[in-house]
């Protein structure tokens, strides 16, 4: 086990879970707040749920570690008290269990907001209390269908492929913390509490793999009319898997350097060796040919040797590992991923130990789950939060807070993003030399919608931080700042002379938040590290498969998981840094392939019980995409329990379902097949079974319940045409308000405005640090005569 972090040890929280809304707890518990489940007499009925080993569920043993039990009898007036009681005393209220949730005890959770001017309170629903669709029943399979992510899952033809089971809850868990947390934040600084009225589809919409957002099927997937793309995605080999002596490997090859390392362990062929295989596009328009010769090159080689050799020769490449495989595996024993945990009475695994890394040690579990009642005395005697409000309510979060980012790509603009929509001075430093990936745009467009989409509300300084002169400025920003961010390989910063230890020199209240492919320690830490070798490493390709013998095919090349939830993660640990850090600042690391890992943290786990032996009880629930009519259409039903099978047997008019899994499926395909998948899922949800259309970007933009609860807005870019839709927050809150739809920066559009505002440079010495080299601006181009 390993020591409690202490980031949120004066923070209370509240918790009337349940097995959708247990991992939201399980995170602020991870990063020190004092968490206390309350159960029922008996214990919460969820502690069997299946997937179980020796009797006990692995996600409640999992999503429970680091909390305090209470159990309160709902029918008992006196435990109805104590109840109100600890709401009165908490900080956050995280309330995901519906009838039996906190209404159970008194009023509603939107009323204790109100009775309770200080509480942050979080109801959280499958699709959110209001609107058309409020009563629908979510699963993570429907979300995936509803949410896009199913579109772009599967072969090119045919059937779809579900997402591995456990992404959608634990996406939703991180998105419900992070907004929890933003709220709580704002409550420390206005004096004024919230009432989050929280969507796990709009999470998983939002974060898992957005169809508007950075990276996601708006940017990359509209004809040049504007209008979205209905079709299957047809690029699924873009990072090919290929099969070798003992298993598989994955190779990412992007850059010129990385295609002239392959081209040479292929033999320099001469049918490869036009220059116009430097290109992405080329090699693609040639992948038939090109993955034959590779494939014959690696089918006699092991995993192990081909890895080897391709780093050697700088080429990105991985094995595809189980989940097993992967947490058995040296770099995640070494760098301390992983502690034993009692499931069941004497019997141990070894579990995924949480993804959050503070200032160089695992902020992860460090108490077993509680057993009924350990926490039956209240609250721990710990300091509250003191001071008196700096902020008026009403005003943006973060207002006031300075961060220097240096992120890139995905995960570190999202990251940037998410602290400038709630009111930070985000400063995007750019790299003349070194341009941000997502700056790539199609010829004759200043700017990738990638970009506009995850910059908005920032601002652009253009630095060179290898010049000295450079260097010294960026130390000159850390003094008057809170917070560094930054994404590149471990040790580039601290070659830059950036390391933590240097910047708290300069500032020692600074927060310094980095993520990397595999964490800044251990044997895998220097490969590179793109997310589709991060998923073949870590078991979730192997995961994200038909589940068909006959069918080799890995099926995630299409996603960008993890990504946005890192974004998000790495924001959460960011966040309970400038809340508990004191005169000494804090560092964060978060490793994407452990963040991966622990997002399927039970599938890893029951896995791994099942691979060494252990008695294995599965969840019997039946998920399957059925056809509809329509060309290509599908819709997913979810079948949780017997009470499910009744009803689903009754809407298609049979008097019972199969009991194999392919009949069952086959019987419902046949009925399915000739109706529109929105007449499926109207009739399917009526009888209170999960059921979701499989939809694409531009079916998101129309749901109803979507439209209603005004999650997308159009963003008006003046670079672009036609405006974008654009989230508006990351879950409705009642006291802060939405997102602003400031432009994203061009390169270096800040840059005198930023030097001269914050540093006091005059516009003489401006110009003569623009003249060296160590700034740069962006100039717009003239009008035309």
């Amino acid at each position: 086990m390993l020591d409690t972090c202490q980031l949120l040890s004066s923070t209370r929280v509240l918790d009337v879970g349940g097995p959708d809304s247990d991992g939201v707890g399980r995170i602020f518990a991870d990063l020190g707040a004092d968490v206390l489940v309350v159960e029922t007499p008996g214990g919460a009925p969820y502690r069997v749920a299946r997937p179980s080993v020796a009797g006990a569920s692995v996600a409640f043993t999992l999503n429970n570690a680091n909390k305090r039990s209470i159990v309160l009898d709902p029918a008992d007036a006196g435990d109805r008290q104590r109840f109100a009681d600890l709401v009165a005393t908490a900080d956050i209220l995280v309330d995901g269990g519906g009838a039996a949730g906190a209404s159970a005890y008194g009023p509603p959770v939107s009323d204790l907001a109100e009775r309770y001017a200080h509480l942050v309170a979080l109801e959280i629903t499958d699709f959110g209390t209001t609107g058309p669709r409020a009563g629908w029943l979510g699963s993570d399979s429907v979300f995936y269908a509803m949410s896009t992510a199913l579109s772009r899952s599967g072969p090119t033809v045919g059937r779809p492929v579900l997402p591995p089971s456990g992404l959608a809850t634990s996406t939703a868990a991180v998105q419900a913390a992070w907004v929890a947390l933003v709220a709580y934040y704002h409550r420390l600084r206005s004096g004024r509490g919230d009432y989050v009225d929280f969507s796990r589809y709009e999470a998983v919409v939002q974060c898992l793999d957005p169809p508007f957002g950075s990276e996601g099927q708006a940017a990359v997937g509209q004809k040049k009319s504007g209008e979205l793309w209905r079709g299957r995605p047809r690029n699924q080999q873009i990072y090919p898997t290929f099969p070798c002596r003992d298993g598989f490997v994955r190779i990412c090859l992007l850059s010129a350097r990385q295609w002239h390392g392959m081209r040479a362990w292929l033999g320099e062929p001469e049918q490869f060796a036009d220059p116009k295989f430097e290109t992405i596009i080329a090699r693609f328009l040639a992948s038939a040919e090109l993955n034959a010769a590779i494939g014959e090159l690696f089918a006699p080689e092991t995993m192990d040797a081909l890895v080897t050799e391709g780093q050697r020769r700088g080429v990105p490449i991985a094995a595809v590992f189980t989940p097993a495989e992967a947490l058995a595996s040296k770099h995640f024993q070494s760098v301390g991923a992983l502690t034993d945990v009692e499931i069941g009475p004497d019997t141990a695994l070894s579990v995924p130990a949480g993804a959050f890394v503070v200032d160089g040690r695992r902020a992860g579990i460090a108490r077993p789950s509680p057993q009924p009642g350990d926490g039956d005395g209240g609250w721990l005697d710990a300091a509250r939060p003191a001071g008196a409000p700096t902020v008026e309510p009403g005003r943006r979060p973060f207002e006031g807070l300075r961060v220097l980012d240096l992120g890139v790509i995905v995960a570190g603009g999202e990251l940037g993003r998410l602290f400038a929509d709630h009111g930070a001075e985000v400063i995007k430093v750019e790299s003349a030399a070194y341009p941000d990936g997502l700056r790539q745009t199609p010829p004759g467009q200043p700017m990738s919608r990638s970009w506009a989409l995850t910059h908005r509300n920032e601002s652009s300084l253009g630095l060179d931080l290898r010049s000295p002169e450079g260097a010294a400025l960026f130390r000159r920003l850390v003094s008057a700042s809170d917070a560094v961010f930054a994404n590149f390989k471990p040790g580039t910063l601290a070659a830059l002379g950036f390391s933590h230890g240097e910047l708290a020199k300069v500032n020692p209240r600074i927060v310094l938040a980095e993520s990397s492919a595999f964490g800044s320690t251990g044997p895998w830490s220097d490969r590179m590290g793109y997310g589709p070798l991060v998923r073949a490493t870590t078991g979730v390709s192997r995961l994200w498969t038909s589940g068909d013998p006959d069918d080799t095919g890995f099926y995630d090349s299409t996603t960008i998981f993890p990504d946005h939830v890192v974004a998000r993660i790495t924001a959460i640990a960011t966040l309970a840094a400038l809340i508990g850090r004191g005169d000494s600042g804090a560092h964060v690391h978060i490793s994407q392939a452990e963040a991966a890992v622990n997002q399927l943290a039970t599938s890893y786990v029951t896995d791994t019980a099942r691979a060494a032996g252990l008695a294995v009880v599965d969840d019997d629930a039946l998920h399957a995409v059925y056809p509809c009519a329509g060309d290509d259409e599908w819709c997913v039903i979810s079948v949780r329990s017997d009470a499910d099978r009744v009803a689903l047997a009754e809407v298609i008019g049979v008097t019972g379902l199969p009991s194999a899994a392919g009949e069952f499926v086959d019987l419902v395909g046949q009925w399915t097949v000739a109706r529109d998948k929105a007449d499926v899922v109207e009739a399917v949800q009526a009888a209170g079974v999960p059921a979701g259309p499989m939809n694409r970007a531009v079916d998101v933009l129309a749901d109803p319940q979507l439209v209603f609860r005004g999650l997308f807005a159009d963003m008006v870019h003046p670079l672009f045409a036609a405006p974008m839709s654009s989230e508006t927050h990351p879950a409705p809150f009642r006291r802060i308000p939405a997102a602003p739809m400031r432009p994203a920066p061009m390169p270096g559009e800040h840059t005198r405005q930023v030097v001269e505002g914050v540093l006091d440079l005059d516009a003489t010495e401006t110009n003569r640090l623009i003249d060296d080299g160590v700034l740069f601006t962006w100039t717009p181009n003239p009008p035309l005569a």
